[in-house]
């Protein structure tokens, strides 16, 4: 299952739903649509598997009932998405992909995508508009000749260019999308679609750099990160740096950025915390199975601490849409969204902590955390990476006594320039569960919860037909 936010809004004079997925304006439906897709649902998984879905009625809807109808839409299709049959299911994701298309009127056809790469050049590929993020990613591997056992390695990342030439990254594009369409529908040229590797463990770099192309885009990847100050380098080894690039030394280049502090993080904009207290503004990066805190003290003096995942108990993201309802309905595309990233920290042995992050970017921070997840998970079990980066799932990890005794360095400490690598806690991780609530019978085990994406609808027409 994949992290998946959905909100849908009340659209008064077309009577049909504004579902929102991850704080974006995804498709406009129809009551008729979604009952639609319910049937088919029911005929290809049985009664038993289905979740109950609100009811035709045969008299217009007050407006309580309205309201009370997109309630119930939307913990349906939230119940569907974290359905681990149904939310994978290629009939949920072309319902979404083709609603997609409808609501944008983009016709099938052949088109022409630029695809940038770190270095700032673009790969244009032809595609059908039509093509799901599996299908371009695949074609901008072929035209750059990238094999097929290292496509699973990089993934599609919807990006907005500032005019300071900073990066913001807004999601990695999901199996239930058309790249070409959400990019057109964005109507600006500040947003452009990234490749970049989509693993954090650098061991896999080893793989990626035995190719050509995997080398060449890994270390433009790595000079990208670089230059805008995602890596952090002291003068001396920027020396070195210099020194390999003049001589072409690819390989050798990336095995030093490896050794680098942030190697492979990706960096958020300014955002707002409640650690260690309510309103601190934060820069957030997320790597090496952590969340990277910079924090700005009310008294102005600097913090920086880290959050490894493997003592995260949970997340969740959760959203308030401006607007939502039937007595204020919301313009047609735009729907003010605030998202909220919020995890369960284990400060210590027995201290359990919430830690908030409102942002913008709080949907591709849980992205960022699921996947690391997802990437202990499958080095836990000894499975293949490959087969995993072409999947996302949505789950959280439990661990014994043994790993909550793990002592971390303080949360919050003083900036130290010349800190050494942050080592990786992934080889202390004792077991993890993609979902569900451990079964152990301890009392001092902290288990996993089931992470609660939403759905939010902006309310309904009286639309039954």
């Amino acid at each position: 299952m994949k992290t998946f936010l959905l909100t849908v809004c009340f659209l008064s004079l077309s009577q049909a739903y504004n579902i929102h997925v991850n704080g974006v304006l995804h498709c406009r439906v129809r009551y008729s649509q979604l009952l639609g897709l319910h049937e088919q649902i029911k005929k290809e998984y049985g009664n038993n598997v289905v979740p109950a879905f609100p009811p035709k009625k045969i008299f217009t809807l007050t407006p309580a009932e309205v309201e009370q109808r997109r309630e119930q839409l939307e913990k349906y299709m939230q119940a569907v998405r974290q359905d681990p049959l149904l939310g994978t299911s290629e009939m949920f994701n072309s319902f979404l992909r083709k609603a997609q298309q409808e609501t944008q009127q983009i016709p099938t056809e052949e088109v022409a995508l630029d695809i940038c790469l770190s270095n700032g050049q673009k790969v244009t590929v032809n595609i059908l508009t039509s093509d799901q993020t599996e299908d371009v990613l695949e074609a901008v591997a072929s035209k750059l000749d990238l094999p097929d056992d290292l496509v699973g390695y990089f993934s599609l990342f919807l990006v907005r260019e500032g005019v300071d030439g900073g990066l913001t990254f807004v999601r990695k594009l999901q199996e239930f999308e058309l790249p070409y369409v959400s990019i057109t529908s964005l109507r600006s040229s500040e947003f452009h679609i990234l490749l970049r590797k989509s693993y954090w463990d650098m061991a896999y770099d080893s793989d990626v750099m035995e190719n050509r192309v995997g080398l060449n885009l890994l270390y433009a990847q790595t000079v990208s990160d670089i230059e805008r100050g995602w890596i952090l380098v002291n003068k001396d080894q920027h020396r070195q740096l210099k020194s390999l690039q003049e001589k072409g030394s690819k390989k050798e280049f990336i095995r030093l950025g490896q050794t680098l502090k942030y190697f492979g993080y990706i960096k958020f904009d300014p955002c707002i915390t409640d650690f260690p207290e309510k309103g601190c503004h934060v820069i957030v990066s997320a790597g090496n199975n952590e969340l990277n805190f910079h924090v700005k003290l009310p008294n102005e003096q600097m913090k920086e601490g880290s959050f490894k995942v493997t003592r995260m108990r949970c997340w969740r993201v959760t959203s308030s849409v401006s607007g939502l309802g039937v007595s204020n309905p919301c313009s047609s595309a735009k729907c003010e969204v605030k998202l909220e990233l919020a995890f369960e920290y284990l400060m210590s042995k027995d201290r359990l902590q919430w830690v908030t992050i409102t942002s913008p970017q709080a949907i591709m921070m849980s992205i960022c955390l699921q996947s690391m997840v997802d990437e202990l998970m499958v080095k836990k079990s000894g499975g293949s990476i490959k087969k995993m980066l072409r999947k996302r799932h949505n789950g959280s990890i439990h661990r014994s006594d043994s790993q909550q005794a793990v002592k971390s360095p303080p949360l919050l400490d003083s900036p130290d320039p010349n800190r050494e690598q942050m080592v990786k806690l992934s080889t202390k991780l004792s077991s993890v569960s993609l979902r569900g609530i451990s079964a152990s019978n301890s009392a001092n085990d902290i288990s996993g919860n089931d992470f609660h994406g939403n759905y939010a609808f902006e309310g309904i027409g009286d639309d039954d037909l």
